[in-house]
């Protein structure tokens, strides 16, 4: 029989390459730690499988998934986002770029309110791409800027990929949405002053909205729009994250209290119907479904891992990196970004994240910088091809004449400013730690 570190190699290699073939993740992580398990341990391993999954239904914190989710959908499946992007269309529009800026604003907002990248990237794509390509906007610029909005919701709290963390890093998830604010807002303002500077430079890329279009609509009427399709969902955000943060209300109870006011705001701007609530239930059962499922089958596979002293094995390989810890830390995030061009977040967090987690923190380090650092570079598994969700999202509603290419080549600056944040974050561990050091977490 094979030794035990051969077969955690093996073991890897065979869960990638059923990734690789199109075998979904949780089928995949299952397969090879039973079958792998099985190998080295017979069927007593396993034992503690029961004991494990017991372990993650009755979780009390993943209450708040399906809840934020529904969050999420509703305020999307009400089409208050359409409403939204007009306004701050006109609002930002008579700028070079102020369009582009109007886009990534309104992926902060929408990040912090559905935190649903393919929700923010097709209302983005079916709203404004044919207006921007039809005003003059470069094709790739638009693509790209549509494409990293969306991705904003994975930083900006409240995110499925923190709450996911704090179970892996074993931390408290008001502590990572305090942290996030700043890398969250750090990046959005990296894109927000790439695109002023390109409409400063090329102004023929991203030309300003024209006068004309920005006068059929009032000052006055833009105010009240603003406060009613800007405000309330501003305001939601405010009481969900701020009672997290500000230690008045743990997350899943916030994550109510979310829920209930996107409800609320749906119905007072008259979209609330039973379709729109069976739409919304549905796809939130999905989403949670799938999440869980994985987050249950990636026990067998740590279990097995762990048994085939596969944890020795990463240990091992940390040790012939010179350099230190931080030499550590950046094989990590290569690690992740490579991984990225191939697989979704979920996996990522759930597989690469614990591989290297153990090494990392008997040296130090802090864990909170720690899993603001690896948020900031998941954002890029969004956007890299061959697998970048938010480029097929695009490409499934973009106008004709948009090809596959431009959408490619739009991105390419985006993850750039992606790895410049990430290295800002490295340099500054400030920019993450400053909110939960004064809040006192």
């Amino acid at each position: 029989m094979p030794s035990f570190e051969i077969l955690a190699i093996l073991m890897l290699v065979a869960f990638f390459g059923m990734l690789m073939i199109g075998i979904p993740v949780a089928i995949s992580i299952a397969t090879v730690g039973f079958v792998f398990g099985g190998i080295g341990f017979g069927t007593t391993l396993f034992n503690l499988i029961p004991a494990r999954l017991f372990g993650v239904v009755t979780g009390y914190q993943w209450l708040a998934i399906p809840l934020f989710v529904f969050m999420g959908v509703m305020l999307e499946k009400s089409r208050l986002a359409n409403d939204l992007l007009d306004v701050m269309g006109h609002l930002a529009g008579g700028v070079r770029g102020g369009m582009g800026v109007g886009i990534i604003l309104f992926g902060v907002l929408m990040g912090a309110t559905t935190g649903i990248v393919g929700a923010t990237v097709i209302t983005l794509g079916l709203l404004t791409l044919p207006t921007l390509i039809r005003r003059g906007y470069n094709k790739s610029i638009a693509c790209g800027a549509i494409c990293a909005s969306g991705t904003l919701g994975q930083i900006i709290p409240p995110s499925l990929i923190l709450i996911l963390l704090s179970d892996i890093m074993q931390q408290s998830v008001g502590t990572l949405f305090a942290a996030a604010v700043g890398p969250g807002l750090l990046l959005a303002g990296v894109y927000i002053v790439f695109l002023l500077l390109l409409g400063w430079a090329k102004p023929d890329l991203m030309p300003a909205m024209p006068q004309e279009e920005r006068d059929e609509v009032s000052r006055r009427e833009l105010f009240i729009r603003f406060w009613k399709v800007a405000v309330p969902p501003i305001l939601l955000v405010v009481a969900v994250l701020g009672s997290i943060i500000g230690g008045v209300a743990a997350p899943t109870e916030a994550a109510c209290m979310g829920a209930l006011g996107s409800a609320l705001i749906t119905l007072i701007s008259k979209r609330l119907s039973w379709v729109v609530l069976r739409d919304v239930a549905r796809e939130t059962t999905k989403i949670t479904a799938v999440m869980m499922f994985i987050l249950m089958m990636a026990q067998v596979f740590a279990l097995a891992f762990r048994g085939l002293h596969g944890e020795d094995l990463i240990t091992k390989m940390f040790e012939f990196l010179p350099g230190g810890v931080n030499s550590d830390i950046w094989f990590m995030m290569l690690i992740i970004f490579i991984l990225g061009f191939f697989i979704e977040w979920i996996e990522i967090s759930y597989i690469a994240v614990p591989l290297f987690l153990p090494v990392l923190m008997a040296q130090g380090v802090d864990p909170i910088w720690l899993a603001m650092l690896i948020t900031v570079n998941l954002q890029s598994s969004f956007l890299t091809p061959p697998f970048g969700w938010a480029l097929f999202y695009l490409k499934g509603v973009a106008p004709p004449g948009v090809t596959i290419a431009d959408i490619y080549k739009g991105v390419v600056p985006f993850v750039l400013m992606q790895a410049i944040a990430l290295v800002i974050v490295f340099l500054y561990p400030q920019i993450a730690l400053w909110l939960p050091k004064a809040i006192g977490w």
